[in-house]
């Protein structure tokens, strides 16, 4: 299973995962720091694959997955995300089931443990898709299940450092030299339903309030039985103007397209300016993992337990 070049398309895939996709050079990774990427991510796979092979349903994979990327502080998701410019962990998530489309989605949370588990919450236990800042965290509040943790939880020192580099050129970045980015998971169960899930913490330095495409159904996440599962990763603005996950599933419900060759159309020629690439799986088992930057942390295992893991480029 090979997926080292960023117009990847593999077959008999039924987890595959990002860790977030940018100017992601070998040269300005330590061979340490690699090794834990690539740690990490086998991991969130293997937890997947874990919940697969014991018939759990694709919207719990997803999640439990994602859950694992959110806790490793090496991701910008959950523990270890970047800051605003505020200097506050700033939370998105968002997760969509396949099988009916339903989604849930929060965005602007500051307290919340594990953002994509609250995320489920909303699709499964209220009448709504979308649920921002406060009226997120007061929901989180009522429920057990929800974990909620004080700002410290989130801090660490290398992303406190980021975000003073780049109040010092007054910029945004999605890291430090957009190394490390967003983090999402697609799957597809035994009964080959699909789902997806994306969490982030947004870009270093960005002003409080501001929302990506991570927590936005159809721009960073989508999933659809008839045509694929989708999460994104890079430039949100870009990824919302072009609704690019809802784009690929499109292409392939009326064009007729192959994922792959949908995939690859809209992030290396759809997407244009907008920088960061997708991953993607349908029913079938057939997985594209496209990206237009330099590198894309990204994973994926096979039915029979097979994993690969790759961090560069090269096409």
């Amino acid at each position: 299973m090979n997926i080292s070049r960023n117009d990847s398309v593999v077959q008999d895939a039924i987890l595959v995962i990002h860790g977030g996709a940018g100017t992601i050079l070998e040269e300005n990774l330590t061979p340490e720091r690699e090794a834990l990427c690539h740690a990490g991510l086998r991991a969130a796979l293997e937890r997947g694959y874990e919940l697969w092979k014991g018939g759990a349903d694709a919207l719990t994979i997803v999640e439990q997955t994602v859950r694992v990327l959110e806790d490793d502080p090496i991701f910008n998701a959950g523990r270890g995300a970047v800051l605003n410019d505020q200097g506050i962990a700033e939370l998105d998530a968002s997760i969509m089931r396949g099988i009916d489309r339903m989604a849930g989605a929060i965005t602007g949370v500051t307290t919340i443990k594990n953002p994509i588990s609250l995320a489920r919450v909303v699709l499964e236990k209220t009448p709504f898709v979308f649920l921002s800042g406060l009226g997120a965290e007061e929901l989180a509040a009522t429920l057990d299940e929800i974990e909620q943790v004080g700002q410290e939880y989130f801090f660490t020192q290398e992303r406190w450092n980021q975000l003073q580099a780049q109040r010092k050129t007054n910029s945004v970045s999605l890291s430090e030299d957009n190394k490390f980015g967003t983090v999402g998971a697609v799957a597809r169960c035994k009964e080959n339903h699909l789902a997806a899930a994306t969490s982030t913490g947004g870009m270093t330095n960005k002003r409080h309030g501001r929302i990506g495409d991570s927590p936005v159904i159809g721009a960073g996440t989508w999933a659809e039985d008839a045509t694929c599962a989708i999460s994104a990763t890079g430039h949100g603005e870009f990824f919302i103007r072009a609704a690019v996950a809802h784009e690929i599933s499109a292409r392939m419900r009326h064009a007729r397209e192959s994922l792959g060759v949908a995939a690859n159309a809209v992030i290396h020629g759809e997407l244009e300016a907008g920088t960061g690439g997708v991953i993607a799986l349908a029913a079938s088992g057939e997985a594209a993992l496209p990206f237009n930057t330099a590198g894309m942390y990204r994973g994926v295992i096979a039915a029979d337990g097979t994993i690969a893991t790759a961090i560069y480029g090269r096409r």
